[in-house]
């Protein structure tokens, strides 16, 4: 994860005509570290299973040949990477269809949960074509549609696993309209996101900035509904902390769109707004729910929740996109984000047995 945020800076050494590491930047945290650890969340082990680890090795393996443009290894590893993803999901949930989409019965973390296996796995199947379409065949031509462009999607599984720890921490008895809402969000949520990447490709104005819009109020309904319906645990903190993350991102991506559709529009003077977009997408957003899966065994955890997320928002918002344009800032920001990484990930410090218990009796209370 350090060494994708790195990679985020290493045109200030090496132009990106000799070599552009954006692509190592989006692979090694979304598909080597999110990937890995979907599959570790899902198998709930204490330790990476062998498959898993087979997983981690593949998936550095991809980003490595995508990177190098060894194009032809890229159309054979994601069919072994898809096969690991759907033999995990069909284990957990076991079937090969996903049905429990599709349950009234199903609960909406569950949905989430399968959902995030199932977009992995897809993901890593279309890559195969898109490939082929991009390098090999150019039977689809859309300004767009590159590689890029597409390997980006690799972080909707981890949005949607962190969707799925959020409402599974949120009580699980609710009004029947609440109930229903959460299934509305849910749908909102996936079928939006492909609509409104379909929608980008076709270089439509009004469909995305609808699209955009209905996305940003029903996170901020999610954000509303987890305030009041989540359990107060530790990791409300955190959680809620990413959504304002996610708000974020939907704000600097509808102003993107306007600008970018604007009649005086000038794509270096809206780099600054992209580049925080993206940030607080994939280091925010994404790394709150991923910080929180992989220590769902531990908590609570011995963690100054205030000045942790300070320093999270600090690194994110400000660092991290003043380093695209600074090299000075972006050691700070490496700096910053691998001690940030450290203290979530790493930290064992002694926990007070009184929160232990307090949070047991709020959790049998709340169920």
């Amino acid at each position: 994860m350090t060494t994708a945020l790195t990679c985020g800076f290493l045109h200030h050494l090496i132009p990106p005509e000799v070599l552009n590491f954006e692509r190592l930047h989006i692979f090694l945290f979304n598909l080597c570290g999110g990937g890995t650890l979907l599959i570790y969340f899902t198998e709930d082990r204490q330790n990476l299973s062998p498959k898993a680890l087979i997983f981690l090795l593949l998936a550095v393996s991809f980003a490595f040949c995508a990177f190098m443009e060894w194009y032809a290894l890229t159309l054979i590893i994601p069919l072994a990477l898809a096969a690991i993803t759907e033999t995990v999901r069909v284990q957990h949930f076991g079937s090969c269809l996903p049905k429990g989409l599709f349950s009234p019965g199903e609960s909406t973390a569950r949905k989430f949960h399968q959902a995030a296996l199932l977009c992995l796995s897809l993901g890593l199947f279309i890559s195969i074509p898109a490939t082929l379409n991009s390098v090999y065949g150019h039977w689809i031509t859309l300004d767009k549609l590159k590689l890029d462009t597409f390997f980006l999607g690799f972080s909707f599984p981890i949005s949607l696993i962190s969707m799925s720890v959020i409402f599974s921490l949120m009580k699980e008895e609710c009004q029947p309209l609440i109930c229903m809402l959460k299934e509305i969000s849910f749908w909102i949520i996936n079928l939006g996101v492909i609509i409104f990447f379909l929608f980008i490709l076709a270089n439509w104005f009004l469909p995305q900035v609808a699209i955009a819009t209905t996305l940003f109020f029903t996170v901020s309904f999610i954000l509303y509904l987890y305030l009041h319906q989540g359990v107060r645990l530790q990791q409300k903190a955190f959680l809620t902390s990413g959504i304002f993350f996610l708000v974020i991102t939907a704000i600097t991506g509808i102003i993107y769109i306007l600008l970018e559709f604007s009649v005086d529009y000038n794509p270096q003077e809206t780099l600054p707004l992209l580049r925080m977009h993206a940030f607080t997408a994939l280091y925010g957003w994404n790394l709150s729910g991923l910080v929180v899966i992989s220590r769902h065994g531990d908590f609570p955890i011995q963690l100054h929740s205030r000045k942790v997320i300070l320093l999270h928002w600090l690194t994110v918002l400000i660092l991290c996109p003043l380093g695209y344009f600074f090299p000075l800032i972006a050691i700070a920001a490496v700096f910053c984000y691998g001690w940030l990484l450290y203290i979530l990930l790493f930290n064992y410090g002694q926990v007070d047995q009184k929160i232990v218990r307090a949070e047991d009796q709020l959790l049998a209370t709340d169920k």
